[in-house]
């Protein structure tokens, strides 16, 4: 396991750095501990060119110091409510929602926002997917660190898959996969594919 120091060193000489966030970090019970790591990454991140991708739908990630301008997520946020017939895009805050948890649109209950619900608004995340993909882009033929925690099968097509096609594809990058359990790696990557097994809540607070 590398140093605190020999990570910075290895955040520093990359030119972005992509982070994966995933199911590992949706524990009720690890609530001082998940707000450590959440420091810890956003300690880590600052001043450099990062994006951030979950599919933890708790919604921790949007109270923490990270930048909301580099963080999506597609499957949603159960802080925010959606109409449960999809009748329209409009999403609501908890706080902000209407009155008697109704839709004021077709009269249906308000629902969490999140991938769970059939069928999902996916309105809320869309413009910063867009802002995903334009810097994953820029990331092409650059040196690119991919650091990929806690990510499981429940949606792989968001993250787990996709991080490891973007690795397989830039030849200048390192992934880095940490997994309690899922921690295995494709055989593609040449040497550039790290796998720590190791929850990785626990993991980024031990550095």
């Amino acid at each position: 396991m590398k140093s605190k120091q020999k990570w910075k060193e290895l955040i520093e000489e990359n030119d972005y750095i992509l982070v994966g966030v995933g199911e590992e970090w949706e524990s009720d019970e690890m609530g001082e501990e998940l707000s450590e790591a959440y420091e810890r990454l956003a300690g880590m991140l600052a001043g450099t060119d990062y994006f951030v991708v979950t599919t933890a739908m708790d919604g921790w990630i949007w109270k923490t110091d990270l930048d909301k301008n580099r963080i999506v997520a597609p499957c949603g946020n159960r802080n925010f409510l959606q109409c449960s017939a999809a009748c329209c895009e409009e999403i609501w805050r908890r706080e902000d929602a209407p009155e008697g948890g109704q839709c004021p649109r077709c009269g249906a209950s308000l629902v969490p926002n999140t991938v769970e619900e059939k069928p999902y608004v996916e309105a809320g995340y869309l413009p910063q997917w867009k802002a995903y993909m334009t810097w994953l882009q820029r990331s092409l033929n650059r040196k690119l660190l991919l650091l990929e925690l806690g990510v499981g099968f429940r949606t792989p097509t968001v993250i787990r898959w996709p991080f490891e096609k973007t690795a397989y594809l830039n030849q200048k990058s390192t992934f880095y996969r940490v997994h309690e359990k899922l921690f295995q790696l494709p055989d593609n990557l040449d040497g550039r594919g790290n796998a720590v097994a190791k929850n990785s809540v626990e993991w980024l607070c031990s550095l």
